[in-house]
């Protein structure tokens, strides 16, 4: 190229360029800064959700399992209640029932308010006597409050029975809890429908 000739245009650009318009096509501080924030803040409302969903999951879960417990819990109990012809009442965590049938035989339904051992604050079901060695079947766990109620029936209205000779009605009332680590604690309520000892003789 001679002395007399322009450079193309492409290379008069970029030999034109300063260096201070080289140093300013970047991102200054500031922008980073902004930039840095506004992306915090993003992602602070992502993890957010995601431990909002997470813990409106496990509450579903938890209700879902303690419903599925005291449902199971309420019929078997129900079941052997309406069949038994005594009742024996140890306490209000516990009772044993005489159920007829084919061939009779005992069943104790028991709550452990005890905070350990392997039926620690569980309401069983347990073959036989109280003092019997069969195995427990564990009906409802990490139950925090329990009491049976007894009722008798004269002239047709309810009265809350003293004894045993005139208990004719049954009622289980319980509070179940279950607490994960990062979430609240998830309660059920239950309060158990009367259940008549069809086969039990009252005396009055």
């Amino acid at each position: 190229m001679s002395p007399t000739e322009s450079p193309p245009p492409g290379r008069r650009a970029r030999a034109g360029r300063s260096p201070r318009s080289l140093r300013q096509a970047g991102f200054t501080l500031v922008e980073m800064m902004v930039a840095a924030g506004l992306s915090g803040f993003i992602l602070v409302g992502v993890l957010g959700t995601f431990l909002m969903i997470g813990r409106d999951g496990y509450n579903a879960a938890s209700y879902s399992i303690m419903e599925a417990e005291a449902r199971r819990a309420l019929e078997t109990f129900s079941e052997e209640a309406r069949m038994a012809s005594n009742i024996v009442w140890h306490s209000a965590n516990s009772v044993t029932f005489r159920v007829a049938g084919a061939s009779s035989y005992l069943v104790t339904y028991t709550y452990d308010s005890s905070t350990s051992g392997p039926t620690a604050q569980c309401f069983y079901r347990l073959p036989g006597g109280p003092s019997s060695t069969s195995d427990k079947l564990i009906l409802v766990r990490n139950v925090r409050e329990f009491s049976f109620r007894r009722y008798k029936v004269i002239n047709g209205v309810d009265y809350t029975a003293n004894n045993d000779l005139e208990t004719k009605q049954i009622q289980i009332t319980l509070r179940s809890v279950r607490q994960g680590v990062t979430t609240v604690a998830t309660t059920n309520a239950v309060l158990s429908a009367r259940v008549v000892l069809r086969n039990k003789v009252v005396t009055t």
